[in-house]
């Protein structure tokens, strides 16, 4: 399909960029460092840990993976976060969510050393990319929509845009990358969410759509217009009757009916999946080379 933006191909981009990075490091004497997180045995938690684990050895990341229980308490993973700020020889610090009910996600986002949060979940981070300020670290699925759109040449500056969800891991921070000043952002940029009304008289208007609702299939060809760019960032279980354990994972856009309308449209999978990996290391390269310069 000639209108596919490549999540895997402009991921693998980043990835050689990355181990050019980490490489240069290593000549410095520098093992770049990057703990995982995980509390309990949520079965999506492990393949995604485990994927960005092998990923990271790959690139020549040291990788580590602490698991605790379920039970664990707010208090013993905040100890745990605690050490991990103070250990040196550990340069990114990735709490896997969700997380058990007992532990408020904020405050442990928040508890993480600004300097080694890989995700950019701390307040800190979040702050500095709303101010524009490009020291902090940036959300990875939103940071690698924002490289999938410069690396397939797709004019941000001055387009319309139109961000389907409005959560903190991808809708806010999306809206903070493209809406700033830049030769790569100074969009036009829409949030909707479940109280937008007419979704489809913003979306029809959009040159971009950037689809995080968490809604399976929701946006259609009704709601585009003929060359928009749609980027599928959803992640969806429904049932299928005919797939292996009688689910499957679908976006939220309808691909099938809104591909041939497209410009350029993410497939899902091999979209954003990869570019959030590919993000993550990329951090955790620049968090070693800030902590070592």
């Amino acid at each position: 399909m000639q209108n596919l933006i490549d999540g895997r191909a402009i991921s693998g981009q980043i990835h050689t960029e990355t181990a050019q990075r980490v490489a240069t490091l290593r000549q410095r004497g520098v093992e770049p460092g990057l703990v995982f997180v995980r509390v309990g045995e949520d079965p999506a938690s492990q393949v995604y840990v485990g994927m960005k684990e092998r990923k990271s050895r790959e690139l020549g990341i040291r990788s580590e993976t602490i698991v605790l229980p379920a039970s664990t308490s707010q208090a013993d993973l905040l100890t745990l976060i605690h050490r991990l700020n103070h250990d040196p020889v550990c340069h990114g610090i990735l709490v896997q969510a969700p997380l058990p009910s007992q532990i408020d996600s904020a405050a442990i986002f928040a508890a993480v050393d600004p300097r080694k949060d890989v995700d950019g979940f701390h307040p800190l981070n979040v702050g500095r990319l709303l101010l524009g300020d490009s020291t902090g670290f940036v959300p990875c699925t939103p940071a690698g929509v924002h490289e999938l759109l410069i690396r397939s040449q797709v004019p941000i500056a001055g387009a319309n845009v139109v961000i389907l969800g409005r959560g903190n891991i991808v809708g806010k921070p999306m809206a903070a990358i493209l809406v700033q000043k830049g030769r790569t952002a100074n969009a036009t940029v829409t949030v909707c969410h479940s109280a937008t009304r007419h979704i489809e008289e913003h979306t029809r208007r959009a040159d971009i759509i950037v689809a995080a609702m968490g809604v399976p299939r929701f946006l259609t060809a009704q709601h585009i217009r003929p060359g928009a760019v749609i980027i599928d960032v959803g992640v969806n279980r429904i049932p299928d009757p005919s797939a292996a354990g009688g689910t499957r994972l679908v976006g939220d856009v309808a691909f099938d009916e809104v591909q041939p309308i497209a410009g350029l449209i993410t497939p899902n999978p091999g979209g954003v999946g990869p570019m959030t990996i590919a993000m993550l290391l990329a951090n955790t390269a620049r968090a070693a080379e800030v902590a070592t310069a």
